[in-house]
C-alpha cells in the first residue's frame, strides 16, 4: 500500500494522493461512499488501477485504526 500512496506538501496541499497522480484518496473514498463501484471509479479516473483503489481503502483503514475518535452518543 505505502508504495501507492504519497503525501507531499507540494502536491494537493499535502493531502494523500495516489502516487504519480493528483487524485486524492478522499476523492476515491468519497466516490465509494456515494455508491460508485470500483469499475465506475476507474472509468472516471482511467489512470487508476484496482490495486490503487484497494490501497486507498487500506490507507483509510490504517488511519482509523491509528486515530482516537471522540464520538458523542445522541
Amino acid at each position: 500500500m505505502k508504495h501507492r500512496i504519497e503525501v507531499n506538501s507540494d502536491i494537493c496541499h499535502g493531502k494523500p494522493i495516489i502516487r504519480g497522480t493528483r487524485i486524492m484518496i478522499r476523492n476515491i473514498l468519497g466516490s465509494l461512499a456515494d455508491g460508485e463501484s470500483i469499475q465506475d471509479i476507474i472509468k472516471n479516473y482511467p489512470e487508476l488501477t484496482v490495486e490503487d483503489i484497494e490501497a486507498a481503502i487500506a490507507y483509510a483503514i490504517e488511519l482509523v485504526d491509528d486515530t482516537q475518535l471522540s464520538i458523542k452518543a445522541s
